[in-house]
């Protein structure tokens, strides 16, 4: 077990390399029909999955997640644990670590992840707090990069709530090079704080309160639901909100190429019309499923002390490549060089053959002109 375990708590904690080989990882691990040996977790891995706020995608994808890579997971609720009858974060955090192999909490507070990483020795993942939702995000980039191609240096609108999924929004945006246009009404800006330390790391972020304008020429519409779990004053968040709904006559306003993703559970005829939500843009159901391989990817991260066995198996299988090309040439090299010492062999018998027939000629040339001679004399 490492000194410091390799936690995944959010994107901004994490450099640009890091984060691009976990997505890269996480495309790996989709398009093979089965987990790869190298990218397996250890044996018999258990991921404690920590459930303080209800969850369908969260505890499914975690789940198949570790399922598929060959261990398993165990969930804890709060209700059934000490932990809500007194237990401080720290002492379940170390509890927990003489049990399974890493933790997955989705929880309400930030500082509670916190406090829970600071104490546990093993990796803590961030299922989900009410500052931010990196798992998410990073399904998010992967089925943009599925569907358009490099993140890099293209527009992504956000549009509603400066939420928790917004703010991871803006951390990738830092670390991916993306702009990011957030369209929001004055009461539900991001914290000028995040923005500050966003355009410090080089982010170009846009805020606005037109939802038009963010939406223009955009490369990928993104929205999530107005009404949170704890969300107080729900009719006038709607009223403040009405404007940022994404619907058909919005939508046309991006990219004609441009795609709509949701993080899912969508209330539909709120921050989205069904006509955008099954629309051929959308691609809300990739994004969905992509939580699953993107958190394969992190999990394998994890697990493995912040290493992915994905670029050793990368290798491998070049090596193979290779070695099957040096092997392939070395049989056509093989061949020629038969080939050519058969055809010396063909020539030097066809030159035997031709010999004698040139020696037999040659003598009768000779007995001709001695007969002409002699028929001369006479």
């Amino acid at each position: 077990m490492p000194t410091t375990p390799t936690h995944f708590l959010d994107l901004d904690a994490l450099d640009t390399p890091t984060l691009r080989a976990i997505i890269d990882t996480a495309a790996t691990l989709k398009k093979a029909r089965k987990t790869p040996k190298a990218l397996a977790v250890p044996h018999g891995a258990v991921l404690a999955m920590i459930f303080e706020k209800p969850s369908t995608r969260t505890r499914v994808s975690f789940e198949m997640a570790m399922h598929q890579l060959g261990g398993s997971a165990v969930v804890l609720n709060a209700q059934d644990m000490q932990l809500g009858r007194g237990e401080t974060i720290g002492d379940t955090a170390r509890v927990l670590s003489r049990y399974v192999d890493a933790i997955m909490l989705r929880t309400g507070p930030h500082e509670g992840l916190l406090e829970f990483a600071e104490h546990a020795e093993i990796p803590v993942v961030n299922g989900l707090t009410a500052r931010s939702h990196p798992c998410q995000i990073m399904a998010d980039i992967l089925t943009f990069e599925e569907h358009k191609g490099p993140i890099k240096g293209t527009i992504v609108a956000w549009l509603g709530d400066a939420n928790n999924v917004a703010t991871s929004w803006v951390h990738a945006a830092a670390r991916f090079g993306f702009t990011l246009r957030m369209a929001t009404p004055p009461a539900f800006a991001p914290d000028p704080d995040l923005l500050t330390w966003a355009r410090a790391e080089g982010a170009t972020i846009e805020v606005t309160t037109d939802a038009q304008a963010a939406v223009t020429d955009a490369d990928c519409v993104v929205t999530d639901t107005w009404v949170s779990m704890g969300d107080k004053d729900v009719e006038a968040r709607r009223a403040a909100l009405e404007p940022f709904r994404v619907d058909e006559p919005l939508m046309a306003r991006a990219k004609p190429d441009a795609i709509f993703m949701h993080c899912l559970p969508a209330h539909r005829g709120d921050e989205v019309a069904d006509a955008v939500m099954d629309g051929p843009q959308s691609v809300v159901w990739d994004e969905a499923e992509n939580r699953l391989h993107a958190q394969k990817a992190i999990l394998v991260w994890c697990l493995h002390n912040g290493r992915l066995p994905a670029k050793a198996a990368a290798r491998k299988k070049t090596s193979r490549k290779t070695a099957v090309a040096k092997s392939a040439s070395r049989k056509t090299s093989s061949k020629k060089s038969a080939s050519a010492k058969a055809k010396k062999t063909s020539a030097k018998k066809t030159s035997a053959r031709k010999a004698p027939a040139q020696k037999t000629s040659a003598k009768k040339t000779r007995a001709a002109k001695k007969s002409t001679k002699r028929g001369g004399k006479r």
